[in-house]
């Protein structure tokens, strides 16, 4: 192999000027619409989901739309900058179905290959923002996952964002489904889940009706090829979410006095928070390497999915166990938002694949023994 050919496979790590451009932008409309004492207000009530923030950040900006191409009047862009927009909603653990609709449902549907028909119209009504679509399969579930079988009767726990959602998209033993939400026989039931930004839901079908968008032999990659892009993606938000709680913990730190001087100036606290770094930079390379990945087709996809998982979601974890840790006493109560982001880390912990089950296919895919 050449050394042109090396560094035309090598991935892109860096940021362009559009995708800096639509953080700003990304940023500057959560800084006004979902700061912390906006989301606790939102996850105390019966309402967490915003939707005026939902057509703020998915239509307005046209966020909803990143993935799906012009031609169904979509962005055209691709999963890099949606990862930014992730990395935004990480930082600001803002409740808005993003991860579940803009990119899990529409990559399936993106997926199953079809332009002409209700799959088309499908992809135009989510990238315009006009509606929320969701698989139904449980948050945990990993690639390859189908959850009813037969008629659509049945009962699928722990869907994320279901009570947002105006539509299902149901895998069945049959195909896939597209099922409204209001429709006849389906019964949205919130759970009291760990993260309130983003809520679960029980979805029971009871001789429900809906359109049948594909059979089973296309139904099946397309939903292994939509959790596989929610498992890459959600190391972005893994990623923006670590990050925010390294900042907030140095600038805190900086801001406190203990002894006449900075906490963070002792020692013991400058090693916890430069090991914390060093662990937050490789979570970006790894994140960003997903992304790229999943844009440009990569053939080490699973595997640079894989890895992202694996490593960013111990990250995000540590990263908001320290955050609340080094805040001290404030950092345990309701109203410091610390505690919504350790909560978001755990949850995403295991979205998708835990560690362990992503640490078994890196060696699968790499044919090691298992870990």
């Amino acid at each position: 192999m050449t050394a042109w050919t090396e560094e035309a496979l090598a991935p892109d790590l860096l940021y362009s000027d559009a995708e800096d451009d639509l953080r700003a932008s990304v940023r500057s409309l959560l800084a006004d619409r979902a700061d912390a004492p906006t989301v606790i207000a939102r996850i105390e009530s019966d309402t967490p989901y915003d939707p005026q923030l939902w057509k703020a950040l998915g239509a307005d900006i046209g966020a909803a739309g990143l993935l799906v191409p012009e031609k169904f009047g979509g962005q055209g862009a691709s999963h890099r900058e949606a990862a930014v927009v992730l990395e935004e909603l990480g930082r600001s653990v803002a409740p808005a179905p993003y991860l579940t609709s803009a990119v899990v449902a529409t990559e399936t549907l993106l997926a199953l290959g079809t332009e002409d028909g209700p799959v088309g119209e499908l992809l135009g009504e989510l990238a315009a923002g006009r509606k929320v679509a969701v698989l139904a399969v449980p948050f945990s579930a990993t690639a390859g996952t189908v959850t009813v079988t037969g008629t659509l009767d049945g009962t699928v726990t722990a869907v994320a964002d279901a009570a947002a959602a105006d539509l299902l998209l149901v895998p069945t033993g049959d195909g896939l489904y597209a099922v409204e939400a209001a429709a006849t026989g389906v019964t949205v039931e919130p759970l009291v889940a760990l993260d309130l930004t983003r809520p679960l839901a029980t979805v029971t079908l009871t001789a429900a009706t809906g359109t049948r968008l594909a059979d089973t032999e296309a139904a099946r990659p397309a939903v292994s090829r939509g959790l596989l892009a929610g498992a890459g993606l959600l190391a972005s938000e893994q990623l923006g979410l670590a990050e925010w709680c390294l900042t907030e913990t140095v600038r805190y730190t900086r801001e406190r006095h203990q002894f006449n001087r900075p906490v963070g100036s002792f020692q013991a606290l400058k090693h916890r928070m430069a090991q914390l770094w060093l662990q937050v930079v490789s979570a970006r390379a790894a994140a960003r390497n997903a992304a790229d990945a999943l844009a440009s087709g990569s053939p080490d996809t699973s595997l640079a999915v894989a890895v992202a998982q694996a490593y960013c979601s111990g990250v995000a974890v540590r990263a908001a166990e320290e955050c609340i840790q080094l805040h001290g006493g404030i950092g345990m109560t309701w109203e410091h938002p610390a505690h919504l982001y350790l909560k978001r880390a755990k949850a995403d912990s295991i979205a998708y694949g835990t560690a362990g089950h992503h640490r078994q296919a890196i060696a699968e895919l790499m044919e090691l023994p298992a870990p």
